[in-house]
Formats: C-alpha cells, sequence, structure tokens
C-alpha cells in the first residue's frame, strides 16, 4: 500500500495541511489589514496601461504583501487582448483568486452569476469601510439582474467624464465668451473657422474635432445628448425608459450638425476620422474643439505651450444645462466561488486596504521620496517610478481610493489649471445626469442590440454628411417605432430597471 510513498509526498500532504490550517484560522474581521501569522497566496489577474507590466519582484508589490501579509501572484494581460483573456480563463473555470471583468455584463458573465460560479458580496461589503466610501453609483450600477453586487467595482469618479473642451485662448482673441448652450457653441465654432483664431491668415482651422464610428456617434456624443438631455440611450419619461432615438430632438440634433458639418465647422473626412488623428488636430492647433474627460484637456494644452504659452483648452461645464454623469466604475473584481468563505472575507479586506489613502497611495505612486516628490500637495513621479514600473495604470488599477477629483488632474499641469478643472467638476456635480440604463440586462440586446445600433448609426452618420435629406430621419423613426426588436429591448429594460430600483429602496 505504501509502496510508491516518498518523503517528496509527505512535504507535500504536510504543505496542503499547513494552507488549510491558515485558511481555517484566517478571520473575517474587515478592520484589520493583516492575514494573521501565515502569509496568504492570492491570486490577481488584471490589466495594465504602462509600456510593460510590473515583474514579479516589483517593488511595490512586495511592499504592498508585507504591509497586507499576504503573497501578491499577478497576471498582467495587455488592454490589447484583455477581453478575450477574460473569456477564455472563464471559461476554463480555473479563475484566479480576484479577477477584474472590464464588462461586468456580458451574456456569459450573466450565465455564470445565474450559475453560482461568484461570491455575492452584497451582505459583506457593509464591513469594509473603505470600499463603502466608493460612489453609490458603483455599487448600484454593478448590480446583476437579481439586485446583488458580485464583484468590487473598479472605481472611478463620477463626474469629469467624457465631454466638451475649447480652445479658451481663441475665445478670449475673438472677444466671445465661454459657450453655455448648442447655440452659443455653434456661434463660437463658425468664429474658429471663419476668424483666423490662429493669427496665421488662413483660414485653414476647424471648429471640433469631431468623429464617428460604426456603431456609436463617437465625440459627438456630447452634442447629441446636449439635445435630448439625456445620459445613455434610455431616457426616463413618465417612470418608462424610451430610446432617446424615438425622441424629437434628436432630428434638432442631427440638424444641428448636418449644418455644422456643411458649414466645414467639423471635419470632412468624420466618418473614417480616428481618435489619435483628431488628437493629432488638437495638438497641431488646427481645430478648437473636442471630447473628453477633464483632465484630458490638458494633453493637448501642454503639447501647444511648447510653442504657444498662452495656448488653453478649457473643459466646458454644460450645454443647455446638460453634463453627463458617469457610472462610478470601470469593470470589476470577481471573486470565485471555488474560494472558500473565510479567504474571502480576507480577499475583501485586501481590496478594501487598497481603498485607502495608505493602500491606494502606495500602489498608484510608490514610496516617498523613491518614486515620487510631493509639492503643494501634488504627488510628481520620479524617474524611479518609470524604472520600478509604479503608477495608477499599474498597480492602481487593482488598488484604488475613490477620489472625485481623479480627474482633475495630469503630470505636469500647472496648480491653476487643477484648481479650474477642481471647480469644474464641483459644478458639473450640481446638475450631472446619470444613465439610468448602465448595467441593465436585455437578452434581446444582448442577441440582436449591436446590429441594431450600427443600423440606427449608419442612417446618423449619413445624415450628418447630407447622404440623405433630413425628412428621411421621420421615415426611419416611424420604422424602428414598430421595429419588433426595439420594441422586445423596451420591453426587457423596463422590467429590469423595475427590478433594480426595487432592489435599492
Amino acid at each position: 500500500m505504501f509502496k510508491h510513498f516518498s518523503w517528496k509526498s509527505m512535504r507535500n500532504i504536510v504543505s496542503i495541511l499547513l494552507i488549510l490550517a491558515l485558511l481555517a484560522g484566517c478571520g473575517g474581521n474587515g478592520g484589520e489589514s493583516g492575514a494573521g501569522d501565515g502569509v496568504l497566496d492570492v491570486d490577481i489577474m488584471s490589466v495594465y496601461y504602462t509600456p510593460e507590466p510590473p515583474g514579479e519582484d516589483n517593488v511595490i508589490v512586495e511592499e504592498i504583501g508585507k504591509r497586507t501579509n499576504t503573497k501578491l501572484n499577478i497576471t498582467w494581460v495587455s488592454p490589447n487582448n484583455y477581453g478575450d483573456k477574460v473569456n477564455v480563463t472563464l471559461a476554463s473555470g480555473d479563475i484566479p483568486d480576484l479577477m477584474l471583468l472590464d464588462n461586468a455584463f456580458t451574456a456569459q458573465v450573466r450565465m455564470m452569476v445565474q450559475q453560482g460560479a461568484f461570491w455575492d458580496l452584497t451582505p459583506y461589503i457593509k464591513d469594509y469601510p473603505n470600499l463603502m466610501k466608493f460612489p453609490k453609483e458603483a455599487w448600484i450600477n454593478t448590480k446583476q439582474a437579481d439586485g446583488k453586487n458580485y464583484g468590487i467595482p473598479r472605481v472611478r469618479p463620477v463626474d469629469g467624464g467624457n465631454f466638451l473642451y475649447i480652445r479658451k485662448d481663441w475665445l478670449d482673441k475673438l472677444g466671445l465668451e465661454v459657450p453655455k448652450t448648442t447655440d452659443e457653441l455653434y456661434t463660437v465654432l463658425k468664429a474658429f473657422v471663419e476668424q483666423d483664431p490662429d493669427g496665421n491668415g488662413k483660414t485653414d482651422t476647424i471648429g471640433y474635432a469631431g468623429y464617428v464610428d460604426q456603431s456609436s456617434m463617437g465625440t459627438l456624443n456630447a452634442l447629441q445628448y446636449a439635445f435630448v438631455q439625456n445620459n445613455g440611450d434610455w431616457k426616463l419619461i413618465d417612470g418608462k425608459l424610451v430610446n432617446i432615438n424615438l425622441l424629437p430632438e434628436m432630428k434638432d440634433a442631427l440638424e444641428w450638425l448636418n449644418k455644422a458639418y456643411e458649414e466645414k465647422l467639423l471635419p470632412e473626412d468624420l466618418a473614417t476620422l480616428k481618435n489619435s488623428q483628431a488628437k493629432d488636430m488638437l495638438k497641431a492647433g488646427r481645430a478648437g474643439g473636442f471630447q473628453d474627460t477633464v483632465e484630458a484637456a490638458w494633453e493637448p494644452t501642454e503639447e501647444l505651450r511648447k510653442t504657444d504659452p498662452k495656448a488653453d483648452f478649457e473643459p466646458l461645464v454644460s450645454l443647455n444645462g446638460y453634463v453627463n454623469r458617469d457610472a462610478g466604475f470601470f469593470g470589476m473584481f470577481v471573486i470565485p466561488k471555488t474560494v472558500p468563505e473565510e479567504k474571502m472575507k480576507k480577499l475583501l479586506e485586501l481590496m478594501d486596504y487598497g481603498a485607502s489613502d495608505e493602500g491606494s497611495d502606495l500602489a498608484s505612486y510608490g514610496l516617498k521620496d523613491v518614486h515620487y516628490t510631493e509639492d503643494i500637495g501634488i504627488k510628481v513621479p520620479t524617474e524611479q517610478a518609470k524604472t520600478d514600473i509604479v503608477a495608477q495604470q499599474a498597480l492602481g488599477q487593482i488598488f484604488l481610493k475613490y477620489d472625485k477629483y481623479l480627474r482633475a488632474y495630469r503630470s505636469g499641469m500647472p496648480d491653476e489649471v487643477l484648481e479650474r478643472n477642481k471647480k469644474i467638476i464641483d459644478e458639473r456635480a450640481k446638475i450631472s445626469i446619470p444613465d439610468l440604463a448602465a448595467g441593465l440586462n436585455s437578452e434581446t440586446s444582448t442577441r440582436v442590440g449591436n446590429e441594431l445600433q450600427k443600423s440606427i448609426q449608419d442612417m446618423k452618420t449619413k445624415l450628418i454628411l447630407g447622404k440623405l435629406p433630413i425628412s428621411e430621419w421621420d421615415n426611419f423613426v416611424h420604422e424602428l417605432k414598430s421595429n419588433p426588436d426595439l420594441l422586445k429591448m423596451t420591453e426587457e429594460i423596463n422590467a429590469a430597471y423595475q427590478q433594480r430600483t426595487a432592489s435599492i429602496k
């Protein structure tokens, strides 16, 4: 019976018993940041946006391990193929202890939730104070169809997201005010095209570096939403979510955009223009406006100031009294049900540490006077930070606290620009509108939504480019109203909305 037994086998058995003892001894007290006397092994899969991922011997990975009594084994995946890696990993069933789902609502994820593949964290999260500091939107918008939370949001600010920014120095030169309505914006963009704001004696400037793609309005999104006064494709009217493409204001938006295109306020090639090409226009001083997050306006500003110290892109507070409020998350970390309950609690404790001031700053900025210096509250990365791959774009994708001003600052930004951005974010927070349909489940939308969206966008693009008369939109909307797929989607989206609303009360 013991013929093939070896001391190696004995060591393996002892090791297993030690691990089981460790897990059994790990308490669920969310107030502690350690993991008992033993070191807890934690397997994580996440994305990185740095040129290279942190290595196994990364100094900050090791430092976080020391402070939390854990050993972090992180599988880093490029954003270029992260979605594919998620699909393969979920299908394999071999899911790490903590796994970032870049899309929390795919058909595969919904099915696995229904099958009980992930821990329902709803009863536990209240015990972790730093996670509870996340905005309520982050937790509401990551609820699954049953109204429960099966993941820890990769938290993001709710204000300061994608909206318009504009050349403030051009406005000043032409004696114009910052536009507050779409009518005022049109006047501004027309002046940018016709009144030589760059002073080179040529009419070679573009008002707004807008573009569309095959399935969305791209950087014209905020403009159409300003007309329909809504964030996302579904607007709440008389207690029911209605698709915005059926609203009369959408036709007003398309007429505005068609006129802007005809008068060359928008790029001639807006249907094929890429994001990088549009940004190149801004950095070359050829365009006066764009759509991006608040802090992203610094990117072209910084480039232009190399030759023009007065160059300045200023984010708008709103248009027609509208500005979007974001969902408060960008994916979520799930814990598979194969993880024992006591270890699951320790993983929540680890993530709670990562959402603390200490844990978040350590992950994003590293060690003070080694990876960053601090000046009037602003952390400035050192060359050592680049060498050690210490950045919010890497470990900061796993461990991050909620910061309402996260979208106010970028490296190298002057203090006066930072303070202006904070004020803009504060003003937006007073009026911003959320996407009420974020994360709502519609099986019909999962099945045919992309194709329907492409057909709608194709019609919008043709109307903006003047390939069809604007009257064709009326005929198109008439057909949409009786489209069986859209009718079914509307029914399912509203049912999901009512279910989620009831779960919040």
